[in-house]
């Protein structure tokens, strides 16, 4: 079996396409790996049943990572975004937010909100890197292991001051 390193250089381009419901055990397979308070199957079932913009990351074929995200009245909340361990620090996540803001760009949305554990440096890096500013924090947001942790809330306006400017478009329709 090839190691990721070696995936990546002999692989076929990434594809980021819409989640289906066979997707959903892949799906739950890295969530349960990547957090100690995973979403269960039924919620990622539940997100697809309700029509939350759901999409995948794959290379080759193989499942690599997902994202949720929710829409209406003029916002986006982008509820989860993950990338399978051995996948991490090559752009996975940066194509995965790219396609689901270029998606809510299509249908109307000006702002896009989403919550981040502060201790997540590696995704606040991400997440500012691509213009996304942080509001605030909701107090004892998250369950962790000792209680409640806090979470920072960013916002991203789409088409103004901001916005991704000259962004890559995504592979997915």
């Amino acid at each position: 079996m090839a190691t990721a390193p070696e995936l990546f250089s002999t692989a076929p381009e990434m594809t980021i396409r819409p989640m289906r419901a066979p997707d959903v055990a892949e799906v739950v397979a890295i969530e349960h790996a990547s957090y100690q308070f995973p979403w269960s199957e039924g919620i990622f079932r539940d997100c697809l049943r309700v029509g939350y913009i759901c999409r995948v990351a794959t290379v080759g074929g193989i499942l690599m990572g997902y994202g949720v995200m929710s829409s209406g009245a003029g916002e986006a909340h982008i509820l989860n975004v993950c990338v399978g361990e051995n996948f991490r620090c090559r752009g996975l996540g940066r194509h995965l937010m790219l396609a689901l803001i270029e998606r809510a760009a299509a249908v109307g949305v000006r702002e896009a909100f989403l919550e981040v554990r502060p201790t997540n440096t590696a995704a606040i890096r991400l997440y500012l890197s691509m213009g996304f500013v942080q509001l605030g924090m909701r107090r004892g947001y998250y369950q962790a292991v000792a209680g409640r942790e806090d979470a920072a809330v960013l916002r991203l306006t789409l088409g103004g001051p901001g916005a991704l400017l000259g962004a890559a478009p995504a592979s997915e329709p």
